[in-house]
């Protein structure tokens, strides 16, 4: 089929995922001013900025941890734990706050068992604050997935869980 993804020369192991990876850092020519996308590219290689990913983009580009953990920790985009299959959003902002946002985060980070930037043992969920969601007039909004669930209460968390596998 014309424009469809061959995905059969994906890195299937670990040792091939790092050889990936040297390959990038070798193309941006290990200069330091691209470490950011460098990055990039092992997130998306690895899924997220495991600490041997980031000790070996260290050791091939020759630079210290601190810079790197320094780029990884400033940028919102960068995760050093792995993710869930569904990544839930919770609006913290002022409309969402006021009509009862906090007590819904209280509710999944207790129905969920984890906290704010953690996900679940299993990786079904990861679980995410953010200020706006572009919802306000559907306060309090929780996103899974990008799909907005509107006007949720700590009651309608089990109903809204159950439709994620």
């Amino acid at each position: 089929m014309e424009g469809a993804c061959d995905c059969s020369n994906q890195p299937v192991n670990d040792q091939e995922r790092f050889d990936l990876l040297r390959q990038v850092i070798l193309d941006y020519e290990k200069k330091e001013s691209n470490l950011i996308q460098i990055l990039h590219m092992a997130q998306a290689i690895f899924d997220y900025l495991p600490e041997n990913v980031l000790k070996f983009i260290g050791t091939e580009m020759n630079m210290p941890m601190s810079a790197i953990y320094a780029v990884v920790s400033f940028y919102s985009y960068f995760t050093t734990q792995p993710k869930g299959r569904h990544t839930i959003q919770v609006c913290m902002g002022t409309a969402c706050y006021v009509r009862g946002g906090k007590k819904v985060l209280d509710g999944l980070k207790e129905t969920l068992k984890i906290d704010v930037g953690q996900t679940t043992p299993d990786r079904r969920f990861s679980l995410e604050v953010k200020r706006c969601i572009g919802s306000c007039s559907l306060a309090p909004a929780v996103s899974i997935d990008n799909v907005v669930h509107k006007r949720v209460n700590p009651n309608k968390l089990q109903d809204i869980l159950s439709k994620y596998d």
